[in-house]
């Protein structure tokens, strides 16, 4: 017997403020996109914003767009 399982993958959301990075990590945690980009904000300013910043923009550009859906 062969299972057919869709592996799930992280993709960067349409549905974005600036890059899309953070609604799509919430997309795929099954999370409310508002609560992920408070918790993201409140850590990276208690982590003096830096680190923050650039683990954004590296996930930004790592992180594939999600291909349009027709």
């Amino acid at each position: 017997m062969e299972k057919s399982s869709k592996s799930k993958k992280l993709y960067r959301s349409q549905d974005r403020i600036l890059g899309g990075v953070l609604a799509g990590f919430a997309e795929y945690i099954y999370a409310d996109k508002t609560i992920v980009r408070l918790i993201y904000a409140v850590v990276s300013i208690l982590s003096a914003g830096f680190p923050g910043l650039l683990v954004y923009i590296i996930a930004w550009i790592v992180i594939p767009p999600k291909p349009l859906q027709f």
